[in-house]
């Protein structure tokens, strides 16, 4: 077995090398693919750059030809993630680890994001203390901050790669053993989606399905958890869905910071899974600090939940809106499918007393999704709160009752 280490060699040829010779010192076998275009290789890599552009589908003459920068980074993500996946394909890859900086993390992320859970995969940027998700999608990707450029070994980044490439010989040497625990009393799987405020309802829906034989994974619906499950669905790994929080939709359509895409809720329709949909958290769209928020709401309703995070409540309107969204994707459902409404309030601040409480709202969503829902499609009114234990266990039931059929 070999781990791959990916680098730009014309610019990155010191600190690959440092790093490839830590790796070699914990007993791994490493093979550089080299990610560079422009200048000369520091020292020749195991995977030239040429191989890295032919498997692209096209050449490096031709990249150097273009001179276009950008272009050639998009190509060699390209060939990054088609060697990546190759060598997977042979059972011999051990993990992947990348350094770099803008062009160095698009490049040797590209490779990690194509590769199963589990699969080590490292990055050490000068990118990660910001915006990472581009660069992470839905992976295991551990993200190391450089602290200082990728430009020569001083005491700083001896140190940050040093540790960087002993936190990556550890999860190659312990892989076995971290898959056989992952994979201790195996169960069928259930996906559940949870935001802060329909906690309860999943802590007591999540309880009741393993009771009931079953491993239960929650997604934080924070748009990348709600795009993990959706491809965890798609790839055939799951075989129910506990869809308690469906909030993501409402940030996509009104403009919030959480969106997880128009995708959202439609693989477990497209597979057929059996699913159990509710409306947890829909009377909210979230933001971030108080001065993120465009300007076009200011005359909104506001519940600062703390000091990064503003959440919007969501108007009527917005709700007959989602409404008729649920429907149509729970309608086109070629698995069996339940909607379970909670007429009580759909998140911990909006019930009688809290800042979100609204009924107007919540009915205009109660309303929406009964005038669009197709009749084979069941749905179900509980006159309780959705935090309520009550409501937990009736969503539960009904995703056990669908699973069975």
């Amino acid at each position: 077995m070999f781990v791959l280490l990916i680098g730009t060699l014309d610019t990155k040829a010191t600190e690959t090398a440092f790093v490839r010779e830590r790796l070699r010192r914990a007993g791994l076998a490493v093979r550089v693919l080299d990610a560079g275009v422009l200048g000369t290789p520091g020292f020749e890599a195991d995977i030239k750059r040429e191989e890295l552009f032919r498997v692209a589908g096209t050449s490096l003459n031709k990249v150097r030809e273009m001179a276009d920068r950008g272009h050639a980074v998009t190509l060699a993500s390209l060939g990054a993630a088609r060697i990546a996946e190759q060598l997977h394909a042979t059972g011999e890859l051990g993990g992947v680890f990348g350094l770099g900086g803008s062009a160095g993390t698009t490049i040797a992320t590209a490779a990690m994001r194509v590769l199963p859970y589990g699969v080590p995969k490292v990055m050490v940027s000068t990118l990660a203390s910001g915006q990472v998700s581009h660069y992470v999608g839905i992976r295991d990707i551990a993200m190391f901050h450089s602290v200082v450029d990728i430009s020569g070994l001083n005491r700083i980044s001896r140190t940050v790669l040093g540790n960087a490439s002993a936190a990556f010989a550890g999860m190659v040497q312990n892989r076995d053993e971290v898959q056989a625990l992952a994979n201790i009393d195996l169960k069928p799987l259930i996906t559940a989606t949870m935001f802060g405020v329909t906690t309860p309802c999943v802590e007591v829906g999540r309880k009741h399905l393993e009771a009931s034989g079953f491993e239960v994974l929650v997604f934080h619906a924070t748009g990348t958890g709600g795009r993990t499950m959706e491809a965890l669905i798609r790839e055939g790994m799951i075989s129910g869905v506990f869809d308690a929080t469906t909030t993501e939709l409402a940030d996509e359509l009104v403009g919030g910071i959480l969106t997880a895409g128009r995708d959202r809720m439609t693989a477990a329709s497209l597979r057929g899974v059996p699913q159990v949909i509710s409306v947890g958290a829909m009377d909210m769209v979230n933001f971030g600090p108080r001065e993120t928020v465009p300007a076009k709401f200011m005359d909104r309703k506001f519940h600062q939940h703390n000091a990064s995070v503003t959440l919007m409540r969501t108007t009527p309107e917005e709700n007959d809106k989602l409404g008729r969204e649920i429907a149509e994707k729970a309608s086109a459902s070629q698995g069996p499918t339940a909607v379970v409404l909670p007429l009580r309030g759909v998140s911990a601040i909006d019930r009688e007393g809290q800042s979100f409480w609204w009924p107007e709202a919540d009915q205009a969503l109660f309303e929406s999704i009964q005038n669009w829902m197709s009749p084979h499609v069941k749905i179900v009114e509980l006159d309780l709160h959705i935090n309520d234990a009550e409501f937990a266990k009736a969503m539960a039931d009904t995703l056990l009752k669908l699973m069975r059929r």
